[in-house]
C-alpha cells in the first residue's frame, strides 16, 4: 500500500547548510530560495529569532529518509 501523504524532511539535496530550508520549500512547493530570504528576514527583524528556530528545525526535522532520495532522483532524470 502506497502512503500519499507528504512529510516534512530536511532536503538532502537542496541544502545551503542543514536542507531545513530546502525541506520547508520542497513541503510547500515553492522556491527554496524565498524560504531563505524569509529565515534572514526573521532573524533581522526579530533579533536573531530566526536564527533559533533554524537550529531548532535542523534539530527537530528528521533527514530525508534513502527512499525518497532514490525516488526524487529517479523523478528528475525523466
Amino acid at each position: 500500500m502506497m502512503d500519499n501523504t507528504q512529510r516534512l524532511y530536511r532536503s538532502s539535496t537542496d541544502h545551503m547548510l542543514a536542507g531545513v530550508c530546502g525541506g520547508i520549500a520542497e513541503y510547500l512547493n515553492v522556491d527554496p530560495t524565498l524560504v531563505r530570504v524569509a529565515f534572514v528576514l526573521l532573524a533581522l527583524v526579530t533579533g536573531g529569532t530566526g536564527g533559533i528556530l533554524y537550529g531548532a528545525l535542523w534539530i527537530i526535522m528528521p533527514g530525508e529518509p534513502s527512499e525518497k532520495r532514490k525516488h526524487k532522483g529517479k523523478n528528475e532524470e525523466l
